[in-house]
């Protein structure tokens, strides 16, 4: 079986580099955007014929190569049911990979698209360090790794039907969807990518909307489709159904059994943008999980000059409905007040619901100038965790820095971000760099005590983190760029007690990466 993966992943790279070495074009057919989101410069046409409908179509590639290491402060080890284990680790990985895209062209508003993608590991850490992996983890998948010793993954992530009428844009199948909770986050080798119906359209006068019904998802280190919000598997693997970072892991297969729910849930989606009045931009957003929770979230900017400069507030306000998700998975993200029956209630004022609620604001200075500053503002309230394994992050785009959850109750967190273009500054042509100084203050009450004896920790504790972010874009090949990535994270020391005992450990770490993508 590995040698078919592999002889899958040596056709697919060919392929792209066959195509690389017969395109002597010098606009490349795709573009990035800084968080990854892709620009497409050439799509395929409305043709008059089924035949041409294949023979118009258009192929897209990309080539990758994406490494991390995590260097923890320290790597504090404790007496855990008799056995001496490492609480963390030190620890890195690497991905080479690619992917190849065909759009077909238009036969009366009807074309499919084909995406597969590959990722490749041949350089690892030994499997039972697995555990271990941090934000390096999606250029791989655990499940298969942990059940069968392979490290590498081959995914058709995308297979989808569509039909374009009137500014608009229906798709059935596997895709990506961006909205303000879903969202592809192709920042590794796989974009997290769902299986469903979406629309999409501009018919509307300066408004754009987005609706989907998602049956599955499947995050970008999984090979397989998995539910939308089911932490573990009906065999109670913890990598086997959604294991997103911020999945609510109260909400487990055996939790929902145990409760006579059903484990298979869906996603809806519906959001509005509009820009109709001059200068504003407003955004209404549903998110919901029948019978588990939904969210509500209203968003608005708005532009003022002032000489050569914009000045850009913004806000945005989300509030989360309990639909019967509370009383199984309980109010923490960790899932320790799952089916809670009185007790410890973990400094969460109610332990059976998941109401709550999140506000943001931001400040935003651009010009025509080689800078912009950003700065930014979240609060969560002291209610519940919100909950969002979707990719789309609650307070992204106001104070999440990178690989930050700071989305728990009662959470408060203060950003700047400043954002330098040297090519504009006539200094490095192609060069752009970004950082990001965020402060995270977390609940200190969020902890108790479990059955065992043993304190935990229900959030991470206070910290300050600097993230530096790079971007060169090479001219003498256009679609080829690097990136480099840097976090410093400096955290409180953190408590913690286990069968040796009690010790305080340092949680602080640093975070390197390193990525090429070519595209054309």
């Amino acid at each position: 079986m590995k040698i078919i993966r592999l002889s899958m992943a040596a056709l697919m790279i060919g392929t792209l580099l066959t195509d690389v070495m017969a395109d002597d074009g010098d606009v490349p057919k795709r573009s990035l955007k800084a968080n990854r989101v892709l620009v497409y410069n050439v799509v395929p046409s409305e043709v008059d014929t089924l035949k041409d409908m294949l023979m118009e179509g258009e192929f897209y590639g990309r080539l990758r190569l994406n490494t991390f290491y995590w260097d923890w402060s320290e790597e504090p080890i404790a007496i855990i049911n008799g056995t001496e284990e490492k609480l963390r680790k030190d620890n890195w990985s690497a991905g080479l990979g690619a992917s190849l895209m065909y759009k077909s062209a238009y036969y009366h508003g009807i074309g499919f698209t084909l995406d597969g993608y590959t990722s490749q590991n041949p350089w690892h850490m030994d499997a039972e360090d697995v555990v271990y992996i941090k934000a390096g983890k999606d250029v791989l998948s655990r499940y298969d790794v942990w059940n069968s010793d392979d490290w590498h993954m081959n995914v058709l992530a995308q297979l989808f039907l569509e039909y374009k009428f009137a500014k608009s844009n229906f798709r059935f199948g596997r895709q990506k969807f961006e909205s303000f909770l879903t969202k592809s986050n192709d920042t590794k080798m796989i974009p997290n990518t769902f299986e469903g119906y979406t629309l999409t359209s501009d018919y509307v006068h300066k408004t754009a909307i987005k609706l989907a019904y998602l049956t599955k998802q499947k995050l970008r280190d999984h090979t397989r489709f998995h539910d939308l919000i089911t932490f573990k598997n009906s065999d109670g693997e913890r990598w086997g159904n959604n294991d997103d970072a911020g999945v609510h892991r109260g909400l487990s297969y055996q939790n929902f059994e145990n409760a006579g729910e059903e484990t298979d849930h869906d996603l809806i989606v519906a959001e509005i943008w509009n820009q109709s009045i001059d200068n504003l931009k407003v955004m209404v957003n549903y998110t919901g999980v029948p019978d588990v929770l939904y969210d509500l979230t209203g968003e608005a900017h708005y532009t003022f000059k002032a000489g050569d400069f914009n000045i850009i507030p913004g806000i945005r306000y989300m509030y989360q409905f309990d639909n019967g998700g509370g009383d199984i998975g309980g109010a923490s993200l960790t899932g320790v007040l799952a089916n809670y029956s009185g007790g410890d209630d973990f400094g969460y004022d109610d332990p059976e619901s998941l109401k709550s609620w999140l506000f943001a604001a931001r400040v935003d200075l651009k010009s025509d100038a080689p800078w912009k500053v950003r700065l930014g503002y979240s609060k969560i309230a002291d209610k519940a965790d919100i909950v969002a394994p979707w990719r789309g992050f609650p307070t992204g785009g106001f104070t999440r820095a990178m690989g930050q959850y700071n989305w728990m109750a009662n959470t408060t967190t203060f950003m700047l971000r400043g954002d330098y273009d040297f090519g504009k500054a006539g200094i490095v042509s192609g060069l752009t760099a970004m950082f990001r100084l965020a402060y995270e203050d977390y609940d200190d009450g969020k902890r108790g005590r479990l059955q065992s004896g043993q304190t935990i920790n229900l959030q991470p504790t206070d910290r300050t983190v600097l993230h530096l972010d790079a971007i060169q874009k090479i001219a003498a090949l256009p679609g080829l760029e690097a990136r480099v990535r840097m976090a410093f994270v400096m955290a409180d020391d953190d408590k913690v007690v286990t069968d040796s005992g009690t010790s305080t450990t340092d949680p602080s770490y640093n975070e390197y990466r390193f990525e090429l993508n070519y595209l054309f």
